[in-house]
């Protein structure tokens, strides 16, 4: 069995992340619950900003905080040092609410309204990632009635495809986001945004994807950008002070991924940068990265009750738990695999394959299709590992299920940062019907 980092089995036999019993945790808070380990976010952050430090680049790491957001994550991230990518005015409000500095903080999105752009100025937020011609032309506008200048990066499509899924696959050319190189959109952002006083060109950002585990994808784009580069400091004098290579980082999650050491990604993306820049004759940029799932996804495990059992003779048996696609949408949305073990029973042998079956009313609700465990018993608590990033950012209350609670464990503490909902929570906006009155 493969455990990420302070997971291991304790003297119980039962799991322990952070020091911390996840047997306690399950009675404590009740299933299903997130439990992050602490420390191991702390390491991979060392390791991305070291990396950078190794090969003496001026850098951000800015945290995508849409793998897994909440006052106490961002309040992490900015204890590390990190940036914060956000991609809506509520994870903006949220990183207000935090008190996160505002000037690290980069806003993405492929259509950022008015009343978003307006909150991000008015916050005095570091950049924005434009995204598109309209919201360059909004930018400009509500800088101009705010008397206010933005600074942004151009997003580009460097047209590089990265194996992985479709769903997840953002830098080819047809794609809904940024601004496309082949057909040349990407050349006329530079010049319109070069042209407007109230905004301050910083450079380009470029994401090929997620669940990257070759550097390649990205060392193409690299390269594929300075093409461009190259042209628009000779056509418009335009040299970019930051380079943004976005993230998608693989992570392990189940046997058979095969994801690399980060500083990997990040050292052969600045050579990457470096050659070109010596090849072009060009000043060294800033480097930003924004890595979501690599910090966050392995840290991440997830603990169910187990409940009823069903089981076909010579087809399949069947486990049942406590949540499923309203925590974790993965599976569903992205045939995303994932392992697991009894929580309670580590160390105890197989005894054959189950499926693990959410609670949703929904044939497409299954966790994990084929899980060796010992003989599984109604109230065992099993745990799901790997699930740090796009579980609870993308819950749900699909069926009124209410969301589950966030634990951190660190050093044999835990302490809760997100509650549990309650079913008061679930009608707390719904308005009556209101009858009307036959005269």
């Amino acid at each position: 069995m493969f455990f990420h980092g302070t997971s291991r089995v304790n003297g119980k036999g039962h799991l322990e992340i952070g020091g911390v019993d996840t047997v306690e945790l399950a009675n404590l808070y009740g299933t299903p619950l997130f439990v992050y380990d602490v420390a191991l976010i702390r390491e991979r952050a060392k390791d991305f900003k070291q990396a950078f430090a190794d090969e003496g680049v001026q850098a951000q790491v800015a945290y995508a905080s849409k793998a897994f957001s909440c006052i106490a994550m961002f309040q992490l991230a900015e204890e590390l040092g990190l940036s914060l990518d956000v991609v809506s005015g509520g994870e903006l409000y949220t990183a207000q609410q935090a008190g996160v500095s505002m000037e690290r903080i980069h806003f993405h999105g492929n259509n950022k309204s008015r009343a978003e752009i307006e909150m991000a100025v008015e916050a005095g937020i570091g950049c924005f990632v434009v995204d598109n011609f309209y919201e360059l032309d909004l930018l400009a506008d509500i800088c101009e009635q705010k008397r206010a200048t933005a600074n942004i990066l151009l997003r580009i499509t460097p047209g590089v495809e990265a194996h992985t899924h479709d769903y997840i696959s953002t830098g080819q050319e047809d794609s809904k986001f940024g601004f496309d190189l082949v057909s040349g959109q990407a050349t006329l952002a530079v010049k319109k945004a070069l042209a407007v006083d109230s905004i301050r060109l910083l450079g380009v950002h470029s994401h090929i994807g997620s669940q990257i585990f070759e550097t390649t994808g990205f060392v193409m784009a690299v390269e594929k950008i300075f093409e461009h580069l190259v042209s628009w400091r000779e056509d418009h004098g335009f040299e970019p002070s930051v380079l943004n290579l976005g993230g998608g980082f693989g992570i392990r999650y189940i046997e058979g991924d095969t994801p690399r050491p980060v500083g990997d990604y990040v050292k052969e993306m600045i050579r990457a940068v470096k050659q070109q820049i010596a090849e072009h004759e060009m000043s060294m940029p800033e480097i930003w990265i924004e890595p979501g799932r690599s910090l966050v996804g392995d840290a991440g495990t997830t603990l169910y009750t187990i409940g009823s059992r069903k089981e076909i003779p010579n087809v399949r048996h069947y486990l049942s738990v406590d949540g499923g696609m309203s925590d974790n949408l993965r599976p569903a949305l992205y045939q995303a695999e994932y392992e697991g073990a009894l929580a309670n029973r580590v160390n105890e042998q197989p005894v054959g394959m189950f499926s693990v079956a959410g609670k949703c009313c929904e044939s497409g609700d299954m966790l994990i299709w084929d899980l060796p465990l010992p003989e599984a018993n109604h109230e065992d608590i099993l745990a799901v590992f790997c699930t740090g990033a796009y579980g609870y950012s993308m819950a749900n209350n699909y069926n009124r299920i209410p969301r589950p609670p966030v634990v951190f464990v660190e050093d044999g503490d835990a302490q809760l940062v997100i509650q549990r909902e309650r079913y008061e929570d679930l009608v707390r906006l719904d308005m009556p019907l209101v009858k009307k009155v036959k005269v």
